[in-house]
């Protein structure tokens, strides 16, 4: 696993992540607009994360080698019930099934065992717990270390998942993420027809595109919710972000 993040602490991240989630849709209105979601409401984003849970979980539930197509929610599900019966089934299964269980996965960049999907939980209730907040106007500090391994995610993973479609990246370049607080940085090399290339910058490497910041500027960045510090060419910025 990387990093050192292990099940345990990606489960604990998840723990603590879903509960701030979950007070933040629980007290806003649910016909307000989520301004870092673009024509989502929070009964949209609630319904998300209730889906998003369900279909993760069901590859750590069952343990399928192969990609699952889970009927939709009931059109009258109640956003909030739906959601809190997926987070209960969280609970239970997150702490009870090993990393290393066999399970299929959505990146060819990542080996098909459940720990890949915890750390997506982990992430993904990590951001949706950012956009309830910042619409609330009520955003929390996160941590250096859980935004280093979700820039590492990103980059070694989910740009692998982003490209392994029926339309492959036909950008060509480099890309350098240096972090100011932390002494990590990564380079991403694209090139057309082939999913990006990732490993550790050296000292003093030259890029087509330079991206520095403090890690959680650049993890939100990264997924368009902040502002990034960047330099170079816009071709590759556009091949690098997730939004």
């Amino acid at each position: 696993m990387p990093g050192g993040w292990t099940t345990q602490r990606w489960t604990e991240v998840f723990t603590a992540q879903a509960a701030l989630f979950r007070a933040a849709v629980g007290k806003a209105d649910p016909t307000a607009k989520v301004p870092s979601c673009p024509g989502w409401t929070f009964t949209e984003l609630t319904l998300h994360v209730g889906r998003f849970l369900e279909t993760s979980l069901e590859y750590l539930r069952t343990g399928s080698t192969v990609q699952l197509r889970l009927p939709p929610p009931p059109a009258d599900v109640a956003p909030l019930e739906y959601l809190d019966a997926q987070l209960a089934k969280a609970a239970d299964l997150l702490p009870a099934i090993p990393g290393n269980r066999t399970a299929w996965t959505f990146s060819p960049a990542a080996p098909d065992l459940a720990w890949v999907w915890h750390r997506r939980i982990a992430h993904e209730l990590d951001l949706r717990r950012w956009d309830a907040q910042a619409a609330l106007r009520e955003l929390v500090v996160g941590d250096a270390d859980f935004a280093v391994d979700g820039i590492d995610e990103a980059l070694t993973t989910l740009l692998a998942a982003k490209y392994a479609t029926d339309v492959p990246p036909t950008t060509k370049g480099t890309a350098l993420i240096q972090l100011t607080d932390v002494p990590e940085a990564w380079v991403v090399t694209f090139a057309p027809g082939v999913v990006p290339e990732v490993r550790a910058a050296w000292p003093g490497e030259e890029t087509d595109l330079q991206i520095t910041g403090e890690a959680q500027i650049v993890h939100y960045g990264l997924w368009g919710r902040l502002p990034l510090k960047r330099t170079g060419d816009d071709q590759v910025w556009h091949a690098l972000k997730l939004d």
